[in-house]
């Protein structure tokens, strides 16, 4: 991408944000930030014990997010942040107008199976359910792309890469 934009990788738990954000940095040549750093302790004592978030607990959430997101703004970068809600990606757009979503899709079944291979992480397969019913995809008003994530890391990375620059053209 020529112009250094924030890009926002979004979906729900399991689809790799983690593992994809990293990647899409390196290869875009800007740091990257991972979203789950930003929650309070009492949110990840909150989902580690198997309970949704709501609402209230996201917003401080995202304004931290938005924040770092803001203050990337023209030197570029790349985030991690669930953004099920377009009112959460509105929040996020109302800190860092010129955030780019990545929204990273896939077969429920296989993103179960990826979710139940993880190690160490504080989100149970039982809030994936959850998540799915709280998603909202990107809408046509919405600068971004959505990315398959079947195949390795580095395959959607670079397909992750190709559709960003085609929102250049």
């Amino acid at each position: 991408m020529s112009t250094p934009h924030v890009v926002v990788v979004m979906g729900v738990a399991g689809t790799g944000k983690t593992t994809i954000g990293p990647l899409l940095a390196a290869e875009l040549g800007v740091p990257y930030a991972e979203g789950d750093e930003f929650h309070p302790a009492a949110n990840i004592a909150k989902m580690s014990a198997g309970t949704p978030l709501d609402d209230s607990d996201r917003w401080p959430w995202l304004d931290a997010i938005g924040q770092w997101a803001h203050d990337r703004a023209g030197l570029g970068g790349v985030v991690s942040s669930s953004a099920l809600k377009r009112v959460y990606r509105d929040r996020l757009r109302a800190e860092a107008p010129g955030a780019v979503f990545l929204h990273l899709t896939g077969d429920r079944a296989l993103i179960e199976e990826r979710m139940a291979d993880r190690k160490g992480h504080f989100m149970p397969t039982a809030l994936l359910d959850s998540q799915f019913a709280t998603l909202q995809p990107l809408q046509e008003d919405e600068v971004g792309v959505s990315v398959d994530v079947s195949g390795t890391p580095e395959e959607i990375t670079q397909r992750a890469v190709a559709a960003l620059r085609r929102l250049e053209d």
